[in-house]
């Protein structure tokens, strides 16, 4: 599988400023850039300096902040946006245009042939500009085009030998696993160039997606810091980093994954959001263990339960034992904290104690501190 030769193109600066609560200041930007590079990720992506003014403002800002990320911009498929971009220094250009029947009604209203002759005289411009700039070009709404209109317009820009890589956009969410695969996989063997994947969340695919793009030969995947974007938002960073580290550790042993947290949280803090308890690897119950047959066997060996190491992300594990659900060997394990020494048959009367109160109520930690100190002929 080849896992181990990708890099990411964060897009919190450009597709998670789309989010319905994200707007970015000047300095949040540069946080969150310094933020992401100290991650290591590979490559930066930033609004059109042609949005507004401070939109071109702050990419001047993040490229002369000497990041080791590369920084790149998206833009439409028209020279002026190339000018525009090129004059702010980025290291690349993220050029992008619809195909699909809806996007060549409703958002430029040109055919495929007009697209295919407007791309070339784009990147022809840009070419002679900056020979040495890195370029992507990308479909938009890729997995709702006709796929011979899609090999029309990717095989007529790869023959111009201009393009690092090309871009698919799974722009509403609706691709599935095998129908990336396929596409990635065809445009490999077909142009032996780069490909990335842009792939929404809207229908809960995003990293299995972007998963199905790699294992297909995909180099770049787009991500977000917790998935934030348009919408639903795309392949987040964690789940990204989820799914490789528990294919292999050393997918991801380039970041710095103890990292992860502060980023989702300044993230979240910024955009005034929740982290989701469910979320990958930081969320709040990541790594808590309730029922009684997961604590006993978590307690001897975590892997028993856990795909995921929290100490590898500068995590902990937890034990619950507060509920009715609890087995004795997690209240034993408490009592070896507080340096009780309890036999089994005390341990279990206790335990059976816990799961009576706690039919009423759960406990706290506390109070079963209490009741373990009572247990030893101590008072807590």
């Amino acid at each position: 599988m080849p896992f181990d030769h990708y890099a990411i193109i964060e897009s919190t600066l450009r597709e998670g400023e789309q989010f319905s609560t994200a707007t970015f200041t000047s300095g949040q930007k540069l946080e969150i850039a310094g933020l992401l590079d100290d991650f290591g990720v590979e490559m930066i992506e930033m609004t059109s300096p042609c949005a507004s003014p401070q939109s071109e403002a702050d990419i001047r800002a993040v490229v002369g902040a000497g990041l080791n990320a590369r920084i790149l911009t998206h833009i439409r498929c028209h020279k002026g946006d190339a000018i525009r971009a090129l004059d702010t220094g980025v290291d690349g250009l993220d050029i992008v245009i619809g195909t699909s029947p809806k996007l060549m009604e409703h958002s430029h209203g040109k055919s495929i042939s007009e697209i295919i002759d407007l791309a070339a005289d784009v990147l022809e411009f840009v070419r002679q500009q900056a020979p040495n700039t890195v370029l992507r070009f990308s479909t938009e709404d890729t997995f709702r085009s006709r796929e011979s209109d899609l090999l029309r317009v990717y095989l007529a820009v790869a023959d111009l030998g201009m393009v690092n890589r090309l871009g698919v956009a799974d722009t509403v969410g609706v691709a599935l696993p095998q129908q990336v695969h396929a596409l990635v996989s065809q445009l490999v063997r077909l142009t032996g160039l780069d490909v990335e994947f842009h792939g929404h969340n809207d229908s809960g695919c995003a990293v299995a997606n972007a998963c199905a793009a790699l294992e297909a030969g995909a180099t770049h995947i787009d991500t977000t810091v917790l998935g934030i974007g348009e919408r639903n938002g795309i392949t987040p960073l964690g789940g990204l980093i989820a799914r490789l580290y528990t294919l292999d550790r050393a997918y991801v042993a380039k970041y710095n994954l103890k990292l992860l947290a502060r980023v989702d949280h300044v993230v979240a803090s910024i955009c005034d959001l929740e982290i989701p308890f469910n979320n990958y690897i930081t969320g709040s119950s990541a790594f808590i263990h309730k029922a009684g047959i997961h604590a006993k066997a978590v307690l001897a060996d975590p892997a028993t339960y856990e795909i995921l190491r929290p100490q590898d992300f500068g995590l902990t594990r937890e034990v619950a034992i507060g509920h009715r659900l609890t087995g004795w060997n997690a209240i034993r394990e408490r009592a070896v904290v507080l340096g009780l020494n309890l036999d089994e048959l005390t341990l279990r009367a206790v335990t059976q104690d816990v799961k009576q109160r706690a039919d009423i109520q759960p406990l706290a930690l506390h109070e079963i501190d209490t009741l373990l100190m009572a247990a030893a002929g101590q008072s807590a």
